[in-house]
């Protein structure tokens, strides 16, 4: 007599062919559907709100019932339904893994890596059954050496192995992403939770200052929500590159990818700015530990995965999130003040200079994040605004105007921990109305105005009225090089112009990214992929540009000769005075604001 196993659900996936990218999966439904069992692939992956269609990567599909043959008959680009029948049904396919990203998934024959909704089909109807998941190594004695890195709980199996794991749910199953391979590993401990960092590519990094600031980085975070969700352990899954950066959060771990250049060497002394932003990704994909993955919008519970699912709350879940991503750098103190204010100038900086912000609110921002900010073009700084960044500064300003209206008593940091508490436990959505009414209870003060004038309109924040409650002084200067991201102040002479463009360089010259609204580059007719290759008959370069501008003065007239396509193209160029769109903050002589602001920072 067979055993029936323990899950009605199970999988199994191979790195069957590295060095051809493609996984096997076979996928088990012990009691399918008798009317005809459908099975889907996600169309999209929590955390990253674009339409990726990852059916596409679906090679080869079949299935069998009773070691026969059944008919799977495809109903959309992602969907399938299998022929009738009582018995057990054996889906076998093969996926296709080239996409080196934290979204989908990558196989050669150096590492494997994937995320469940790229590989593992959901069984409609049955998504919230625990299901069993086999991991095997691929075939071949250059592989009995790799190893298995995933929060998926395991059956049976050794830390780091392959073997059986589960999943009490679709959702959950596609929640931990697994990196296979040889990779470093580093551990650490918090509120008695072991934590890894898990290292996959060539690097001579120092790992332990890594893993020292992460920790320091990842306690901060704990004590201002107060304590961890519950979980067994938490990873980080790092791949290293030569170009590449991002993240995507999950529910015990998070995905991320970063140049080899932004992490700290053995003999570094000071901090750069490629390290501080690799700490910054550490940072805020931990964040997302509580806010998205355990707090979240009510359109989110569940997700529905096979098409679009609208939420006007993403300056909250990743606004929110990237000014504690920052916030939390200067608080663990892995950076100190000034360092923070010259982040705090560049986020400035972004949002100014783009007209963007005149024509979208926060809320558009967020609601139209799978077309307009998941699918950027040369012309989003002049259409559209980021819910990061503007999110992150709403963010901080609001956290101010808490504190002002509270003479300090309360924070932004109440208003996290009460959603925390009162949503992200208890696995209840938020919605509009949410924040605003903590905010509200806390305060016992309505500050809706606020809320409307700044997320429902295009106004411009109040950051110079709030940032003076702190002792900071918000200053705009023109820009000193076309590289120039502000938060510093003006270090060079070289005379600028609003030449409103954006470059970068080219074997022929100086090819045009972005063309500001406004600007002399777009009056005069330049337009994005245009190649700069000639100012008044000299040779230009993004570099050399400026230099080539220095003796002119507003309101010249200059030559620019262009390719367009193959069309070479001269076009005059009307220069404009230099604009104040460059920020920057300095610190006041006040000490009782100054103390209000350290206060902020600890």
């Amino acid at each position: 007599m067979s055993v029936k196993p323990a899950f009605n659900i199970l999988y199994t996936i191979t790195p069957a062919s590295p060095e051809a990218h493609v996984f096997e999966v076979v996928c088990c439904i012990q009691t399918p559907d008798p009317d005809g069992q459908i099975v889907y692939l996600p169309a999209w992956i929590p955390g990253s709100y674009m339409i990726r269609d990852f059916a596409k990567n679906i090679t080869k599909i079949n299935a069998v019932s009773n070691q026969q043959p059944i008919t799977l008959s495809k109903q959309d680009k992602q969907t399938w339904r299998c022929e009738k029948t009582t018995s057990a049904i054996e889906i076998r396919y093969k996926v296709y893994a080239w996409d080196l990203s934290v979204r989908t998934a990558h196989l050669d024959t150096t590492h494997a890596f994937f995320n469940g909704s790229s590989v593992f089909l959901a069984i409609k109807g049955l998504e919230n059954e625990a299901a069993q998941v086999t991991i095997n190594l691929p075939a071949g004695e250059q592989y009995k050496n790799w190893r298995v890195a995933t929060t998926l709980s395991r059956e049976h199996t050794e830390l780091f192995s392959a073997g059986n794991y589960s999943a009490q749910n679709y959702e959950e199953l596609i929640d931990h992403p697994v990196e296979m391979g040889q990779f470093d590993e580093i551990n650490f401990s918090l509120n008695d939770i072991p934590h890894h960092i898990i290292v996959t590519g060539i690097h001579s990094s120092n790992l332990t200052r890594l893993t020292d600031d992460v920790k320091k980085i990842c306690q901060t975070h704990i004590n201002m929500f107060g304590e961890l969700p519950e979980m067994e352990r938490y990873m980080f899954l790092l791949t290293v590159v030569g170009t590449g950066y991002g993240g995507l959060e999950h529910r015990s771990s998070t995905a991320l990818i970063c140049n080899r250049k932004d992490l700290p060497t053995k003999n570094m002394q000071k901090l750069n700015d490629d390290y501080v932003n690799l700490l910054g990704l550490f940072s805020h994909e931990y964040f997302h530990t509580w806010n998205i993955k355990r707090i979240k919008p009510e359109e989110f519970i569940p997700y529905s995965l096979q098409n679009e699912t609208y939420t006007e709350l993403l300056w909250a879940f990743e606004g929110i999130t990237s000014y504690y991503d920052e916030l939390g750098l200067v608080r663990s103190g892995t950076i100190d003040e000034q360092t923070y204010l010259e982040l705090l100038g560049k986020n400035i900086t972004r949002v100014m200079r783009g007209a963007g912000r005149h024509k979208q609110t926060l809320l558009e921002s967020s609601y139209d994040a799978w077309t307009k900010f998941y699918q950027q073009d040369e012309n989003a700084p002049n259409a559209i605004v980021s819910y990061y960044v503007k999110g992150a500064l709403f963010a901080m300003c609001l956290d101010l105007k808490i504190r002002a209206t509270t003479e300090n008593k309360n924070t932004l940091d109440d208003v996290m921990r009460e959603l925390w508490i009162s949503y992200g436990k208890e696995g209840t959505g938020i919605t509009n109305s949410t924040i605003p009414e903590i905010v509200q209870t806390l305060t016992k003060t309505s500050l809706n105005d606020f809320f409307t004038d700044y997320l429902n309109t295009t106004n411009d924040l109040p950051l110079d009225e709030l940032l003076k409650d702190v002792a900071l002084t918000l200053e705009a200067r023109a820009t000193d090089n076309l590289d120039d991201a502000g938060g510093k102040a003006k270090s060079d002479d070289i005379q600028t112009f609003n030449l409103g463009v954006k470059l970068q360089s080219n074997p022929l010259g100086a090819k045009v990214q972005v063309v500001y609204d406004g600007g002399a580059i777009q009056q005069a007719g330049i337009a994005s992929g245009d190649v700069i290759i000639a100012v008044n008959k000299l040779k230009a370069s993004k570099e050399t540009l400026l230099s080539l501008l220095s003796a002119c003065s507003s309101g010249d007239h200059v030559i620019f000769d262009v390719f367009r396509r193959d069309e070479l193209i001269s076009f005059t160029v009307k220069l404009q005075e230099p604009v104040g769109n460059t920020y920057f903050l300095i610190t006041a002589d006040d000490s009782e604001k100054t103390m209000i602001r350290t206060k902020w920072f600890t």
